[in-house]
């Protein structure tokens, strides 16, 4: 599975408790930009509104800007494609205080599809905990490698 895009922060900034694959319906043009690599996923989340699942503020820039037809927007809001227990199972979660967070994009079998995170938000301390873990683990695998 090729990675497209990483949403780097999120693992930084939530605990994820629990991992889902969903597709995402996309224009023609915001397929091949999304496999030639330009889709952003810092600062988009997710939200349930109809029975359906939303991918907002995914910023994904036309693939030949001068051929984009007009009044395309490059955040709009995409549809997620999940199945319905899995979106029961989410409204449950978000109502507890969850978020609901796009991990990475990648290609599989030639589609694109959004891993998504739900998660809580971690606290300030807790974030400093994390950077302190990291850097004795590095500190770990530098000793390991004399």
């Amino acid at each position: 599975m090729e990675t497209i895009a990483e949403n780097r922060r999120a693992r930084f900034d939530y605990e994820i408790t629990d991992k889902f694959e969903a597709g995402i319906e996309l224009l023609g043009l915001e397929v091949k930009s999304a496999k030639a690599g330009r889709l952003n996923l810092a600062g988009s989340y997710g939200i349930i509104r109809g029975g359906e699942a939303w991918l907002i503020n995914a910023q994904i820039p036309p693939y030949q800007p001068n051929n984009t037809p007009t009044g395309y927007d490059q955040g709009r809001s995409r549809r997620l494609l999940l199945r319905r227990d899995e979106i029961k199972k989410l409204v449950g979660a978000l109502k507890a205080k969850q978020f609901l967070i796009p991990l990475r994009a990648y290609m599989k079998n030639n589609f694109i599809k959004i891993e998504l995170g739900l998660g809580r938000s971690r606290k300030k301390s807790d974030k400093r905990e994390l950077l302190k873990k990291r850097a004795v683990q590095k500190e770990i695998e530098k000793l390991k490698a004399r």
